[in-house]
């Protein structure tokens, strides 16, 4: 199974009982009710992860220069993560008000 296929069929998944049972009347509800539950679980549970790996990186390094290196980029980039998960957070907002 290709990627897009996947993502598709995940993204189906995760939108359903959104669909379901809530009672969407406009691209606003919907918009909030999408950030406000699912996107943020799933973006919660994926940061902690990733700091957790890079914890584990940093513990099990034992001084080597190059498997240190390794974990610093890894916390790097997991704060960037974080840093463009707030960021579309903050757009979702702003259009969502702009459409309102």
């Amino acid at each position: 199974m290709n990627k897009k296929a996947l993502f598709l069929i995940l993204l189906g998944i995760l939108l359903l009982p959104m669909v379901v049972f809530a009672a969407v009347d406009s691209i606003q509800t919907l918009m909030q009710a999408l950030v406000g539950s699912v996107l943020w679980t799933v973006f919660a549970g994926i940061v902690v992860i990733c700091f957790l790996y890079a914890g584990i990186l940093f513990l099990s390094a034992g001084g080597e220069p190059a498997k240190i290196q390794t974990a610093k980029s890894a916390f790097i980039w997991g704060i960037v993560g974080v840093a463009v998960g707030i960021l579309a957070y903050s757009a979702i907002n702003i259009v969502g008000s702009m459409l309102s």
